[in-house]
């Protein structure tokens, strides 16, 4: 039941992917194929990195970091949304709808960080790959993968503990399927001026363009490494080592920038959640087909294991 008045709330009321009632089920039903495939994408990535010592290098040990992150993601809005689906309740209390919007959050930036870590083994495996055993050992990729993990919780703090201060609301119907920043500033009825600011500014300059940035001055490096490459067999391997995680990070970063960098008194709510489903919802689902369909050694990999099992099978 939406509020009359300016208020507190102690809960807040999901209105959805989509308020017609006839496409609940069809909604409910697709939601749960992609959360389901994404969980196994991810999975059997985990699954081959930890059985395959040819995948136990610094390349799969940031992939499996990255699929352990999009389970968790996938994990806290879907999975959510299809237990309030199933048993019918879509209320959520304000410190749960807070603790979801902050652990969704940081790992999003998690995972802009996990990219950027990839870059740069690629960057070192690619511009200086005699020095590449030596540079990225793995106490250097533990403690990078370990940065990645903490920086974004710690970043996303102040954010969240300002907007939890916010005590008035004109309605607790928030017009999403998962509790994030944009629709519930949305409904506040107090002057989010200062957090709408900080959040373009910051999330711009301190969140998103430093990673991004970080990312292209690898990929230079790495395509004027390439160009050097005299044969164009040679050539077109280096790119095709580079071109899934490239992928990964062009959607990403369109659907963030699209989803997050506008302010909310030009922002279109159905967009808005068009941009947020393809976030918590695609692009985990793609990032496993992605870096399996085009990478070989997960293809070759995910195929010796097939083998055994229809041997043992057998």
């Amino acid at each position: 039941m939406a509020l009359t008045n300016q208020s507190t709330v102690t809960y807040f009321i999901f209105k959805g992917i989509s308020d017609l009632p006839e496409l609940q089920v069809l909604i409910f039903l697709l939601v749960l194929l992609i959360y389901l495939i994404s969980i196994g994408g991810n999975m059997t990535i985990l699954l081959l990195i930890c059985l395959n010592r040819r995948l136990h290098t610094p390349m799969y040990f940031f992939l499996g970091n990255l699929s352990v992150m999009d389970i968790s993601n996938i994990t806290v809005t879907l999975h959510t949304l299809l237990i309030m689906t199933l048993k019918g309740d879509t209320t959520i209390s304000f410190s749960a709808c807070m603790a979801q919007m902050y652990v969704f959050s940081s790992l999003t930036i998690d995972a802009l960080l996990m990219l950027t870590a990839m870059g740069y083994d690629r960057f070192v495996a690619i511009c200086k790959p005699l020095n590449y055993v030596v540079i990225m050992n793995q106490k250097a990729c533990v403690l990078l993968a370990l940065a990645c993990w903490v920086l974004g919780f710690i970043e996303l703090s102040p954010y969240i503990a300002l907007l939890s201060g916010y005590s008035c609301y004109k309605s607790n119907v928030i017009d999403h399927f998962y509790c994030d920043v944009m629709p519930i500033l949305k409904i506040s009825c107090s002057d989010t001026s200062v957090l709408q600011i900080i959040i373009i500014v910051e999330g711009l300059f301190c969140l998103s363009l430093p990673p991004l940035l970080l990312t292209f001055i690898s990929y230079v490096f790495i395509i004027k490494s390439i160009m050097k490459i005299h044969s164009n067999v040679g050539r077109r391997k280096a790119f095709y080592t580079c071109s899934s995680h490239l992928t990964v990070v062009t959607l990403l970063y369109l659907t963030l920038f699209s989803q997050y960098l506008r302010p909310v008194s030009t922002d279109s709510m159905e967009s808005n959640k068009l941009f947020a489903l393809f976030n918590a919802a695609a692009i985990p689902l793609l990032n496993p087909l992605i870096y399996s369909l085009r990478n070989n050694d997960v293809k070759s990999a995910l195929g010796r294991r097939l083998k055994c099992f229809k041997t043992e099978s057998a």
